[in-house]
């Protein structure tokens, strides 16, 4: 049973893992800013080198703009570069390698709904804890607004600047039941009949507010730095995760130790603002939500669709190259496949509603599993088919709550790169050292080198005896050794079926994503009754295993998004050039380069219809990796004039020395 991990969507720091603990503020998600060139001095940049190539007199109010412009774009750049070489030199902590940090978030937590009660004396406290990037607090009251937010946090600097104790006091159970009762708050008597423990713990702000908490705290309000600490936004969430219960309202921070780390952090959230797939998928008309079809079902536009194509192929083709047989199989199956798969027991509540088709239920795919181990049960097997090892892009439906949704993220339809591994004990390390050697070459492909692995082993409740548990996770970790891999084990982290080994991908803003994972699985064999005959011609049952390395589609296509910040490399771009006539006259030379570009494999665009100074502004705004302006002198010699979005200027070509140019840069996965 794969259960891939899912991306949690809160909306605080836009739904996005941590920068890696304790290292330098990462310095590579900094050089796209230092390649970015403004359109319009790109543009005049282009006009000024086919120009002065092609003997066209230049106006002095064009040479005059360019200048400016010219000007202007050294300014910014060198203002980045200092803004960037500064915040390259600070250290962003996490709450794991400094616990004064952790104080510092979870004191603010409480100095904010302290702040919240002192301005609002309705509202109802709830739970406030630490997160990745700070803080929140769920209030029971009326809707906030941004400009409310703004008076929270002046609250919270002046109960901050009064330098109040932190004072942690033990009370007996039925003495914090009358507090809170004759404080009228309901959801911290929830609270307390869930705390186990005795005594109660309570932590005061001064002797002006208190509340249910176990710490830790800094010693005095004073100790958070004001000017480190910011009010981020406001968000709905249901008491107790629970859509039957009452909207809350959450207010997100963030804190830090230092306004130095407050503005690299402010800084790398920006960064991620601009990257945000869900914009740059609108921007560059990649994919889309449509309402009228139903939240959560991706709809893949052409730009999207060819990158689709291009991650499927290449993906098909590692893997028949590694023996995988590529398997297609339905969206549905009857209710009796998932029943005795299990899902109907532990997975319902991820599923859609059975559908009655001629008095028999059927029910849509939330796993594509059973659909593989029945293709295995197809016919009887011999000690000697092993390995079987079998492969599809198959698409699942999965219920999700429409608050949950994000983006491509968290998606109520989406494709897994799943797979499914049948051996014998003694060949699972072989064939899981051959899964992570295919992960690597697949994720380098997409310039995904640094990874983050963690081995899970066996949890209390699990299925399968103990020693079969041993050798698979022995086999496992044999494996992440022969690979010279580092890697965490999290004992007692594995599924009930099996142990696992987890992989999260590194991007260009030192974010960490799951995307791989690979499960050994002793339940679904046991469920369906798989077996083969071994050497003595005895029925025995083989070793099952689960991997995905992209994880979905859908998921991976928004992360490389974000990666890329939406300048996909040459090879993976919806568009790889743009053939720029400037006049109507050469529109038909034009037609000509476009469809030689085409029939030798490269995706060509012929853009016309205004005027060239835009139609280079439009084809850097859709981050077009080549553009081939052609003008009357173009024509007459049979050549190209080409400007690379990251290389610049690259002169006059022939069209065959073009396509070759192109088709060598694919091949090698280079930029031109």
């Amino acid at each position: 049973m794969l259960i891939l991990q899912r991306m949690a969507t809160s909306s605080s720091f836009l739904s996005t893992p941590l920068l890696k603990a304790s290292s330098s503020f990462p310095t590579h998600f900094l050089s796209p800013l230092k390649h970015c060139v403004s359109a319009p001095s790109t543009e005049f940049r282009a006009l000024a080198l086919y120009r002065n190539r092609n003997g066209v007199s230049t106006s002095s109010a064009a040479v005059a703009t360019e200048t400016q412009v010219s000007t202007q774009d050294d300014k910014l750049k060198e203002t980045q570069k200092e803004k960037s070489d500064k915040l390259e030199k600070v250290v962003l902590p996490t709450n794991e390698s400094s616990e004064s940090l952790l104080r510092i978030r979870h004191t603010c937590a409480h100095v904010m709904a302290m702040a919240v009660q002192k301005l609002f004396p309705d509202a109802k406290v709830t739970i406030g804890p630490w997160i990745e990037n700070g803080f929140y607090y769920d209030f029971d009251m009326e809707p906030l607004t941004d400009k409310e937010l703004k008076r929270i946090k002046k609250e919270m600097d002046r109960i901050i600047g009064k330098n109040l104790p932190l004072i942690r006091e033990e009370v007996s159970r039925d003495e914090a039941q009358r507090r809170i009762t004759a404080l009228n708050e309901p959801y911290k008597l929830e609270i307390l009949d869930s705390i186990k423990e005795d005594p109660i713990t309570i932590y005061h702000i001064g002797n002006e507010w208190w509340d249910l908490c176990a710490g830790p705290h800094v010693e005095y309000t004073g100790k958070i730095n004001r000017k480190a600490v910011e009010l981020e936004s406001i968000a709905g969430a249901y008491w107790r995760g629970d859509e039957k219960k009452q909207m809350l309202q959450r207010i997100y921070g963030t804190a830090w130790e230092s306004e130095d780390q407050l503005k690299a952090y402010l800084h790398f959230k920006e960064e991620a603002k601009r990257r945000d797939h869900r914009r740059l998928g609108q921007v560059l008309d990649l994919f889309s939500i449509q309402n009228d079809a139903g939240g959560g079902l991706v709809f893949w536009h052409p730009k999207g669709a060819i990158v689709r194509h291009v991650i499927e192929d290449l993906w098909k083709k590692i893997h028949i190259e590694r023996g995988y047989d590529l398997l297609y199989t339905p969206h549905v199956a009857k209710a009796d496949l998932w029943r005795i798969s299990g899902h109907l027991d532990f997975y319902k509540e991820n599923m859609y509603d059975q559908m009655n088709i001629e008095d028999e239920l059927y029910q849509l795919r939330p796993m594509n599993c059973p659909y593989h181990i029945l293709i295995y049960k197809r016919r009887p097997h011999s000690y000697h088919d092993f390995p079987i090892r079998v492969a599809e892009l198959g698409t699942v439906y999965r219920y999700e709550l429409s608050g949950s949704l994000h983006g491509l993220f968290r998606v109520r339809g989406f494709t897994q790169d799943d797979a499914h591994i049948f051996c014998l004990e003694d060949q699972i390390k072989d064939e899981i050292r051959g899964v992570l050697d295919l992960t690597e070459e697949l994720l380098l492909q997409f310039g995904f080198s640094k990874y983050e692995v963690n081995l899970s082993t066996r949890p209390e409740k699990s299925v399968g005896d103990d020693d079969i548990w041993v050798k698979a996770t022995s086999a496992l970790r044999d494996a992440l050794d022969d690979k010279g891999w580092s890697y965490q084990i999290d004992d007692g982290g594995g599924a009930f079926y099996g142990p696992k080994i987890d992989l999260k991908i590194e991007d260009a803003l030192g974010r960490k994503w799951q995307c791989s994972t690979i499960q050994v699985d002793f339940n679904l064999p046991q469920r369906f009754d798989i077996t083969y005959v071994d050497s003595n011609s005895e029925k025995k049952r083989p070793i099952m295993i689960h991997r995905a390395v992209l994880g979905s589609l859908e998921r991976f296509f928004g992360v490389l998004i974000e990666h890329y910040a939406g300048d996909f490399p040459l090879w993976l771009s919806p568009v790889q050039a743009h053939v720029l006539p400037v006049t109507d006259t050469q529109l038909d030379y034009c037609k000509e380069v476009t469809n030689k570009l085409k029939v030798n494999g490269i995706r060509g665009e012929l853009c016309h219809g205004e005027r060239l100074p835009k139609l280079i502004r439009n084809s850097e705004m859709l981050k077009i990796p080549l553009m081939a302006v052609v003008g009357a002198k173009e024509v007459e010699t049979g050549t190209v004039t080409v400007r690379s979005r990251f290389g610049g200027d690259l002169g006059t070509m022939a069209i065959d020395d073009f396509v070759s140019t192109i088709k060598s840069a694919i091949e090698s996965r280079a930029s031109i």
